[in-house]
């Protein structure tokens, strides 16, 4: 797996995590206007690991 860094068409900066066949398995959602809070957008989401899951079919809503 990769994060890639990257602009958009508008010059913001965006994230994509590709696996190993190519896919994009996730990406930012959002464009950021400087590279630094790209960054520490994908900086949040590798800590993600640590989260747990939350099966929503079994919420009350």
């Amino acid at each position: 797996m990769r994060f890639e860094l990257y602009r958009d068409a508008g010059g913001e900066w965006r994230w994509r995590l590709r696996v190993q066949n190519g896919n994009v398995i996730a990406d930012s959602g959002e464009g950021y206007v400087r590279r630094e809070d790209c960054e520490h957008a994908i900086a949040l989401v590798k800590q993600a690991g640590e989260a747990k899951v939350v099966d929503m079919t079994t919420q009350i809503a």
